[in-house]
């Protein structure tokens, strides 16, 4: 399977993952408009973008950057659907990782939501639900996730989900070393 031939749509009891469309601009605005779910968001290696969309017109201008993203093979953005309450709830983003340090040619994985849904059980029904999926996705043997040493939640989350804390350091672009990585083999 090519990700980026065929972007799969995910599913379990509570959540649908699915290829982010337009009308999720509303749902998502909640969610990178919230300050207190930033501190969550992955933004290693992101040149400068912190996530924080505080506009509708800056939430779109995202999610435009993300569909260019995934039609150039650069990442996918799936949304994060909660079922019960018919609403996206946040985002799950994949890319394969090229790199001289240890995480060569790994997935990444983020998952960003709404700071509601930053909870143990939540996170880990996201990572459980598309972590086993990444090497089949991404073509890798390995996917890696950031968890701030603060994020208590997300690091029983991703722990419960088979992630183990690397004691590697990923090397940015600018030769930044970030640290907070796990990693599930």
């Amino acid at each position: 399977m090519n990700i980026y031939e065929e972007c799969p749509v995910l599913e379990s009891g509570r959540f649908i993952l699915r290829p982010v469309q337009n009308q999720d601009c509303d749902d998502l605005l909640k969610v990178y408009s919230d300050k207190n779910a930033l501190p969550f968001f992955n933004s290693d290696n992101c040149d400068g973008d912190n996530f924080y969309y505080a506009t509708g017109e800056r939430m779109r201008e995202a999610l435009d950057f993300w569909k260019l993203s995934y039609e150039n093979g650069w990442f996918v953005r799936l949304s994060i659907v909660d079922k019960e309450a018919s609403a996206v709830i946040g985002t799950v983003e994949l890319c394969l990782r090229i790199s001289e340090d240890p995480f060569n040619h790994m997935g990444i994985l983020r998952v960003d939501v709404r700071s509601d849904y930053e909870k143990e059980d939540v996170l880990y029904d996201i990572c459980t639900l598309i972590a086993p999926q990444i090497p089949e996705m991404l073509g890798c043997d390995a996917a890696i996730t950031k968890v701030p040493i603060y994020a208590v939640e997300r690091m029983k989350a991703v722990s419960r989900a088979g992630f183990v804390r690397s004691e590697h350091l990923l090397i940015g672009k600018t030769g930044y070393a970030y640290d907070g990585y796990w990693i599930r083999k």
